[in-house]
């Protein structure tokens, strides 16, 4: 294991960092044995406290668990973790970045799309109200990021809240936070900016949902996020 010191305060989510970034760059193999408590702790420069959350927070998000004899040991990420991880993939170099967005954003159009028919089902007409103000908040220079894509948000926001799935709500959050990591501007240039230039086809969603139109809705959401899922296809190929 590659690990040194942390000089800044101690803190147990850079302990939790680092452990993931050794579990899933492979450093630390499935099957194998996390050093003792008090190892990392001398490693990292740590108190026990801190290692003690951090392994927690491994278990947590299915990375590790304890062993009979209580040695710990790393899991399968493939088929142990949960979506919590998903943005730390790219970070970690265990998969390529690229991979990851295109990953997230085939994900967002499945969620998003059915969210979008739920919505036009089930919305009540204050959320209605809402998602149609939200549409038209989408700024019509869309290289304004920093407005673009908090439209963006606040509008997808709107629109899952309306579908009544908890599940795509809670969903959301771990795709905004990989957007968030990976980083907007990196976002843009692989060709989200043309989907926040969009802004007609978020209004024409937004009046779609607004009919009650659930295959109409559903269909729009589908085409709109699909444009990035398939550029990013193609700069796999690449």
């Amino acid at each position: 294991m590659d690990i040194s010191p942390i000089t800044r305060a101690v803190v147990s989510d850079e302990v939790f960092t680092r452990l993931v970034d050794e579990i899933l760059s492979g450093r630390l193999a499935p099957g194998e044995a996390v050093p003792a408590e008090r190892e990392l702790a001398e490693r990292f420069g740590v108190n026990r406290h801190a290692i003690r959350e951090a392994l927690k927070r491994l278990r947590q998000a299915g990375l590790v668990h304890i062993t009979q004899g209580g040695k710990t040991r790393v899991l399968n990420w493939r088929a142990n973790a949960g979506l919590d991880v998903l943005s730390a993939l790219a970070a970690a170099g265990a998969v390529p970045p690229v991979r990851v967005l295109h990953d997230i954003t085939e994900m967002r159009r499945s969620v998003a799309a059915d969210a979008a028919r739920l919505c036009a089902i089930r919305a009540t007409d204050e959320q209605v109200a809402a998602i149609t103000a939200a549409a038209e908040r989408y700024p019509t220079d869309p290289a304004d990021l920093a407005a673009a894509s908090e439209a963006d948000l606040d509008f997808w926001t709107a629109v899952i809240e309306g579908s009544g799935n908890i599940a795509y709500r809670l969903g959301l959050n771990t795709l905004v936070d990989g957007f968030t990591d990976i980083g907007v501007e990196t976002i843009a240039d692989l060709g989200l900016s043309m989907e926040y230039a969009a802004r007609d086809a978020h209004i024409e969603l937004a009046q779609c949902i607004s009919a009650r139109d659930a295959a109409g809705a559903h269909r729009l959401a589908e085409d709109l996020l699909g444009r990035i899922v398939e550029l990013l296809a193609d700069a796999i190929k690449e």
